[in-house]
């Protein structure tokens, strides 16, 4: 009976020290066991991964406000490119300012292809790096309608499940550069060559070496757990991770996929999807031996309660709404391809503070990116998004 009871009690201690502090390991050791927890401090130097078509503009308008709520320094891209430097690899200098400014950054997050040599040369040592995936079916039919325009192998077949029953047909390696969004973009996003051969021992070690250089992948098709994972990982507050769903698109432009659409992404996407199910995989262990799943039921309940407070307090729909509907022209969302990308309307008569509040919240990535870059930048010329502006200084 005492060895149960000491049992259970290690077992509840275990549970309240996973909660009040991810980073805490219960020890064998008795002594250990009455050290209090270290109080965890948020994490500001910070490199996110953005992949795309993973829900990464939502987590790109995450970071972007924590690091004003903190005023922190972002390594944005230079002069009006809007990426750093993608698909090119990236290198330092794709970062404005980095003569200048070094490895001084706090923020990195805008579109790059990894590499984990020049983003070191900008990031501090100490710098939290992560990551978002998506499951490659939902993923490529979302590619196809995007990057309809731009993608030769997608711009040649009439829709999607034309393009997966043959995709060899339309797919030339030749054209490999404006293909990249066609086959295993995610792989590539990480920067390895998304045409590589499936073969065992290679995917594994690429495996490995994405462990190694990232603490946290982050899994799309559970967004909400994410975002409570990150909040816990970097030890933010629940206010940092809240979100409005940025870059989606209307239900009318999403195609349906055939069975046998779905089974050859398996196969023409293979690296993507053996990526994602490796990740998907450690997301949920990470879960279970960090803050245990009853916790992520109750903070993710946390999560939307606040978000629909918000919705509330700042939307006058409830919703997204289609590009013809977004009545401020500043807040429109970039449109490709055959995609209507949806954007918000706020509320008449916000209070300043609640309104600039709720303009961030809503901010698509191009604008958002722009007005930071003139913050940062003032002397730059700003980056032009062709839209008017939503505030000037």
């Amino acid at each position: 009976l005492i060895i149960f009871s000491l049992c259970l009690g290690l077992t509840c201690l275990s549970g309240f020290f996973h909660m009040k502090n991810r980073n805490y390991r219960i020890s064998k050791s008795h002594e250990e066991l009455l050290v209090p927890p270290t109080p965890c401090h948020a994490k500001t130097n910070v490199m996110f991964l953005k992949t795309h078509k993973t829900a990464s503009s939502t987590v790109l308008n995450i970071m972007f406000r924590f690091a004003e709520r903190y005023n922190l320094t972002v390594a944005l891209p230079a002069n009006q490119l809007f990426h750093l430097g993608y698909p090119r690899t990236f290198v330092a200098h794709f970062v404005e300012g980095f003569e200048t400014i070094g490895q001084n950054y706090n923020i990195m997050c805008n579109h790059l292809r990894f590499n984990p040599l020049e983003v070191k040369r900008v990031m501090a040592a100490n710098t939290f790096y992560f990551s978002i995936l998506r499951n490659p079916i939902p993923l490529l039919e979302s590619s196809y309608i995007y990057y309809k325009n731009n993608v030769p192998a997608f711009r040649s077949s009439k829709n999607v499940n034309e393009f997966l029953a043959s995709p060899t047909k339309y797919y030339h390696p030749a054209d490999y550069r404006e293909n990249i969004y066609a086959r295993n973009i995610m792989w590539f996003d990480f920067g390895y060559n998304n045409n590589a051969e499936d073969d065992t021992k290679y995917t594994q070690a690429v495996l490995e070496e994405i462990e190694q250089n990232f603490h946290l992948i982050l899994i799309a098709d559970y967004f909400d757990e994410s975002m409570i994972l990150l909040k816990h990982a970097l030890c933010w507050d629940l206010d940092d991770v809240i979100y409005f769903k940025l870059n989606s698109r209307s239900q009318d432009t999403v195609q349906t996929l055939t069975p046998e659409s779905e089974e050859q992404i398996k196969a023409w996407c293979s690296l993507d999807w053996k990526l994602y199910l490796h990740f998907n995989q450690s997301f949920w262990r990470r879960i279970e031996e960090t803050i245990g799943l009853e916790v992520l039921e109750k903070e993710v309940d946390h999560l939307r309660t606040r978000q629909k407070e918000l919705m509330e307090t700042c939307l006058s729909e409830q919703e997204a709404v289609r590009k013809d509907h977004i009545r401020n022209k500043a807040l429109l969302p970039f449109q490709s391809g055959a995609a209507d990308i949806l954007g918000y309307n706020l509320k008449q008569d916000l209070d300043n503070r609640t309104l600039r509040t709720c303009q961030k919240m809503v901010m698509p990535e191009l604008q958002y990116t722009s007005y930071l870059y003139a913050v940062q930048h003032p002397h730059k010329k700003r980056k032009d998004v062709g839209l008017p502006l939503l505030w000037t200084s």
